[in-house]
């Protein structure tokens, strides 16, 4: 029976785990470390939480039925998933990796990927010919798409083309769209990665990281470096995670058509300079979210007129929080420049247009006439010059 994501979200590809017969409807946490041997050679199929827990297969199974992958694995945040990505890699491969990319992951790939003898190209996915940069030794193409925290559109269907015609991996961070929204499996890729503390927890509450393949070869390496490092995702955190993507559906509409009326409102204000929102028709790959994807996200980046205006809003609104991270059912607004890309080296932003009177913002599921208020007043506030700080 096919059965659509929303179905999925709750019940998986309806492959109920043999080893409860309470019939609990919410999956148990199993809190164990370790699990008991009914002889020698005789295995419940379970031995130890750092190779596999019950809880956490539930999750995988889960993960793997919305990505449309044949496995998925989970971390225990998404840099923990990442890691153990470019483990795969040996010294002197070359991967080529998209120029905008969330600051973590820059950090990871600048000073510890670096270190361990990968040689890292950065690359404009969407503007750049790939084939040119493109070597004996390259491994893969690693990007976002949308990209964190510029909102560039890169086409999967391209870049899995490319990586096809000259072998090599097309690695997709799919955290701003989640499975929901997109499924760059099936669009070619060979490998998801995705932070599961944003979307598909959907509640600020846990951190998660997600790997997911189409291919045996890449989950069998996958499945032995986990047991090997120890990453694993902790059985409490998985039930979260189940217990989050159950609502992931209804969450990312509501995100999404909030994030659309918030978009147009930034776009008609007078103090924003420009709004980076792939739902405008008029956006750079518009066309191409509509064509491989089933919505826009709730991701919003935002120039403001003055790096004083920036600073104004973040520390006055009331509603929207200012706080790292996204995907949650709470409104967040970032500043990329001291959080998500602090560690950036200033020349890329500068490249990637990350600027102190930029702002990104992840909207929540809240009414979405509110957030805007909470906008309008911060700005109005700003410029009455009630308090004497900018006018």
């Amino acid at each position: 029976m096919s059965l659509g994501i929303e179905t999925r979200c709750i019940h998986g590809d309806l492959k109920r785990f043999d080893k409860d017969s309470t019939g609990s409807i919410s999956f148990p946490i199993y809190q164990t470390a370790t699990f008991a041997h009914r002889g020698v050679g005789k295995s419940t199929g379970f031995d130890y939480s750092r190779l596999q827990n019950p809880t956490r297969e539930q999750l995988e199974k889960i993960v793997a039925s919305l990505e449309g992958g044949i496995d998925a694995l989970a971390y225990s945040s998404g840099m923990a998933a990442i890691t153990a990505l470019f483990e795969i890699f040996e010294p002197g491969d070359n991967i080529i990796i998209d120029s905008d990319l969330y600051g973590g992951s820059i950090r990871l790939f600048d000073n510890v990927s670096k270190k361990n003898g990968l040689e890292i190209t950065r690359v404009n996915f969407a503007q750049d010919n790939i084939e040119n940069f493109i070597k004996p030794n390259t491994k893969a193409l690693y990007f976002e798409t949308p990209t964190n925290p510029m909102m560039n559109i890169v086409s999967v269907r391209r870049i899995a083309g490319i990586a096809k015609t000259h072998g090599i991996l097309c690695i997709v961070d799919n955290t701003f769209l989640s499975p929901y929204f997109l499924q760059p499996l099936k669009l070619g890729a060979d490998i998801v990665v995705e932070s599961g503390t944003k979307f598909l927890c959907g509640h600020n509450d846990t951190l998660a990281g997600f790997l997911a393949t189409s291919r045996q070869d890449i989950a069998e390496k996958f499945r032995f470096l986990i047991k090997t490092v120890g990453s694993g995702l902790a059985p409490f955190d998985s039930w979260l995670l189940l217990r989050g993507i159950k609502t992931l559906p209804i969450r990312m509409e509501r995100q999404a058509e909030n994030a659309c009326e918030i978009a147009q409102w930034l776009r008609n204000n007078k103090h924003v300079k420009k709004v980076y929102y792939p739902g405008f028709e008029d956006y750079p790959g518009h066309d191409i979210l509509k064509d491989e994807a089933t919505g826009f996200g709730s991701m919003i980046t935002f120039e403001v007129e003055s790096r004083e205006l920036a600073l104004y809003i973040l520390e006055n609104v009331k509603l929207i929080q200012f706080a790292e991270s996204l995907g949650g059912v709470e409104s967040l607004i970032t500043y990329p420049i001291t959080q998500t890309h602090a560690d950036v080296p200033k020349d890329i932003l500068e490249k990637n247009g990350i600027t102190p009177s930029v702002l990104r913002l992840s909207v929540g599921i809240e009414n979405v006439q509110d957030l805007i208020k909470d906008f309008e007043n911060a700005i109005i506030e700003l410029h009455s010059g009630n308090d004497g700080a900018y006018v």
